[in-house]
């Protein structure tokens, strides 16, 4: 199974997002978003040495990300006092000499994704990025790899991606577990809250904010044109643990004017982008989303990783699609700076069959009544498309498929993706009764049937 986080896990459901009161420029941005539809997250830091679940086992009450399992935990007796202070030397042996992000960019585009979100800085509070306002970073000297000239990761894998046209959305967790003004020293730190009363500490609060504003300004004005501004740790909100999120907004959009800000969990105008985790939405959302899921059990990299078959991937992307949602795909990579064999593998399959159906997913909208059996709709401008997802045991086509929720209008012209020829149709009943194409499947896993023009059913 999955990795379940606790804290956030599939609290979504259909119709609690409004674009009610967006200014003309945010839907304009998020419309750009929405024709993007499949993108690429990596969870990567210090914690995949250890193949664990991120940051999650720092954390006293989340006793779920230290299993049984975990060698790093039974190797220190399940002692949390010494797996922390062991978790918080990762740094001094980060070294990953295999880092090229070119190759995850040239990997992501030809499996057709078109943006990438990556972890600047995780829970833990290691920066992936150069920053003045701590050591604990990939650029200080007790960062062996601090002497590469990629040491500033963050600006290598942005400027890779962006090499390629890729948009830019920038992950950073707003609570910080390292940051003695977030997890004081003088207490004890149980679960992942901010670990003292902030009323009778406002000063050491202040200088909390003073961090996240400054880290936050640095990534917006030292790594080039940014996208989105993908901040997690939802527990950090008004009213308990306000770090002034307008103040910090405005400053982010200064710097990178048509920022979309994605405040996950915590709603209001700072969320403009909804983001369901290792869930699919039963139906679309009313809002902007995108659905954040892993290619393996895990968001980062662990060895003997299972992934997700490429047939079931496909399928979860159409899915998404056809509902008006993009699906950010996580890969994490590993300690060497790579992508693990099985997770290239999947990725190359993907390319494969976006090389025949991208048309279907790039820029579409979706069309009530989103999917009829197992066959998935999407549309673009005039043309709707019928996306059949294989199932079980099929490797080739049906020879007909039948479509009540389409109706094409007399001398629509229906493909499929992949092949020359229109396809033979006709009305059967209430059903558009399509007669698939006798040559060679042009692709694996599902087939588009492409039906231009045509009306749909009232």
């Amino acid at each position: 199974m999955s990795d379940v986080r606790k804290d956030i896990m599939a609290s979504y459901e259909p119709g609690t997002g409004t674009a009610d009161g967006q200014p003309a420029w945010l839907q304009d941005r998020l419309n750009w978003f929405e024709n993007l539809k499949f993108g690429l997250f990596m969870h990567w830091g210090p914690y995949c040495q250890w193949g664990c679940i991120e940051s999650w086992p720092l954390v006293e009450a989340d006793t779920w990300a230290r299993p049984d399992g975990l060698p790093a935990w039974t190797e220190r007796g399940k002692d949390l006092a010494r797996f922390r202070q062991d978790y918080w030397k990762l740094n001094e042996t980060f070294n990953p000499q295999g880092f090229e992000p070119e190759r995850w960019a040239e990997l992501a585009e030809r499996a057709g994704m078109k943006y990438v979100a990556f972890t600047t800085k995780h829970h833990d509070g290691f920066c992936m990025f150069d920053t003045r306002t701590t050591n604990y970073r990939s650029t200080y000297t007790d960062c062996p790899f601090h002497t590469n000239p990629r040491a500033n990761i963050t600006r290598e894998v942005f400027d890779a991606f962006r090499a390629r046209d890729f948009g830019i959305s920038c992950y950073f967790s707003k609570s910080d577990w390292h940051c003695p003004h977030y997890w004081c020293r003088d207490f004890p730190y149980p679960d992942r809250n901010v670990n003292y009363d902030i009323a009778e500490r406002p000063r050491i609060w202040e200088e909390f904010i003073a961090l996240v504003h400054g880290q936050v300004e640095e990534l917006m004005t030292g790594y080039g044109h940014i996208d989105a501004l993908w901040l997690d740790g939802g527990q950090v909100r008004p009213p308990k643990q306000d770090i002034r999120m307008a103040d910090m907004a405005a400053m982010a959009r200064r710097h990178q004017p048509g920022l979309i800000m994605v405040d996950r969990t915590v709603g209001g105008a700072y969320e403009n982008i909804l983001t369901p985790e290792q869930k699919i939405p039963a139906e679309p959302l009313g809002q902007t989303w995108e659905s954040c899921l892993t290619m393996g059990n895990g968001w980062a990299y662990r060895p003997g990783d299972q992934y997700k078959p490429t047939r079931e991937l496909i399928h979860m992307l159409v899915d998404i699609v056809a509902k008006g949602g993009n699906f950010l795909l996580n890969i994490g990579p590993d300690p060497d700076g790579r992508f693990a064999p099985d997770a290239i593998l999947r990725m190359n399959e993907i390319a494969d069959w976006m090389a025949v159906n991208a048309r279907a997913i790039h820029g579409t909208r979706a069309v009530a009544p989103y999917k009829e059996g197992n066959i998935c709709f999407t549309r673009r401008d005039k043309v709707v498309n019928a996306i059949v997802l294989a199932e079980e045991g099929m490797d080739e086509p049906p020879a007909t498929i039948a479509l009540s929720a389409l109706r094409p209008a007399p001398g629509s012209d229906v493909r499929m993706l992949g092949c020359e020829r229109p396809l033979e149709w006709s009305m059967t009943g209430d059903a558009a009764v399509v007669t698939m194409p006798s040559e060679s499947r042009p692709c694996e896993h599902a087939w588009v049937l492409e039906f231009t023009p045509l009306k749909m059913p009232r």
